[in-house]
C-alpha cells in the first residue's frame, strides 16, 4: 500500500531500540520507551503558505530523523505501525 501524506507531514517507521544497556543488561518489554528515532517512509508535497506557494519538505525520504516522545499521530498500516509528523516536530537529521 502507497500512502503519500498531505501539505507538510511526513511518514515515519520508528527504528527498534536496544534490547541490552551497555553494561549488558536486558531491558524488558514493558519498561522499554518508544524510540525517538525513525526512517522517513514518505513526504508530503511542502507547507502551503497563504500567497499559494509551497515550500518544500526538508528531509527526504530514507533519511533517519529525530522527533518528540509525543509528536504525531500512530497508524497502522498492513500490519505495520507507522508515525505520521508534520515537519516542524521533527528536531533533526542523523547522517
Amino acid at each position: 500500500m502507497n500512502v503519500r501524506p498531505l501539505s507538510d507531514r511526513i511518514l515515519v517507521k520508528r527504528l527498534e531500540e536496544e534490547e541490552k544497556t551497555k553494561g549488558g543488561i536486558i531491558i524488558p518489554d514493558t519498561a522499554k520507551e518508544k524510540p525517538q528515532q525513525g526512517k522517513v517512509v514518505s513526504v508530503g508535497d511542502g507547507k502551503l503558505l497563504d500567497n499559494g506557494t509551497r515550500i518544500k519538505p526538508g528531509v527526504t525520504v530514507g533519511e533517519t530523523v529525530l522527533f518528540g516522545k509525543y509528536s504525531g499521530t500512530e497508524i497502522k498500516l498492513d500490519g505495520e505501525e507507522y508515525l505520521i509528523l508534520r515537519e516542524d516536530d521533527i528536531f533533526g537529521v542523523i547522517s
